[in-house]
């Protein structure tokens, strides 16, 4: 049975993750779709927002502390019913336990989940750089696949295009849009990372932001990235459970 997932990437923590994921999942609920949220990693903030956009409980993954048929597992189980997956990763997507390998890394986790990889990448203050920077994320490792790019605070619909021919004129990977800051949220930050979505109250940010992405993120394409997955098969000792 094919799950069709996607990674949500970053080049390093700050660049709009979780807002774009945020973005993404409120307006794949707003198109019908029942889109089934992950975390990378151990947090559990993140996760309270992903359960409020999409009306599901979110669930975590972990190359560290679970292992690959562990994660495959507990993502097969919980995608079971879904019509798509996003998973959000973890600071940069090659950051991990250890600099000179992947354990720990949302690259970890998009591999033991065979899923195509969309960067976000902070378009804020740069052009034709962009191709350089989605090349060497693309071409770092040859086992993962970079898909996708989709640029968070970008000023105008001129300034994308500028970062797309760049990106698509030099790489293999396509845009598949942008965010602008006055589309955004400030999510305030606190000790143990995000402010926990019960704590903002309401549907209004979740709302925001699936106009914002409706706007200017091509979710079809998006959509077609996701379904670009190969089965994933279960792992013999889950098959045994």
């Amino acid at each position: 049975m094919a799950h069709p997932r996607l990674v949500i990437a970053g080049t390093s923590s700050g660049v709009g993750k979780t807002t774009v994921t945020l973005a993404i999942l409120a307006a794949l609920r707003q198109r019908g779709r029942r889109a089934q949220a992950f975390k990378a990693g151990p947090d559990f903030i993140d996760p309270s927002h992903h359960s409020a956009a999409t009306g599901r409980p979110s669930r975590n993954l972990d190359g560290w502390m679970l292992g690959a048929d562990r994660n495959r597992e507990i993502f097969l189980r919980a995608a079971a019913d879904a019509d798509i997956s996003i998973i959000e990763g973890m600071m940069g997507l090659f950051d991990g336990s250890s600099p000179v390998n992947e354990i720990g890394s949302t690259a970890e986790i998009a591999k033991q989940l065979d899923a195509p990889v969309l960067l976000v990448i902070d378009g804020s203050a740069m052009a034709r750089s962009a191709a350089a920077m989605v090349s060497g994320y693309a071409q770092f490792d040859s086992a993962l696949r970079v898909a996708g790019v989709l640029f968070n605070r970008v000023s105008s619909d001129g300034h994308y295009a500028l970062l797309k021919a760049a990106v698509e004129k030099e790489t293999d990977v396509v845009a598949v849009g942008y965010l602008r800051p006055d589309q955004t949220v400030t999510i305030a930050d606190r000790h143990l990372g995000l402010v926990m979505a019960m704590e903002k109250g309401g549907s209004e940010l979740y709302d925001r932001l699936a106009t914002a992405a409706a706007e200017t993120i091509d979710l079809d394409r998006i959509e077609s990235l996701a379904s670009s997955s190969g089965v994933l098969a279960a792992s013999p000792q889950s098959v045994k459970e």
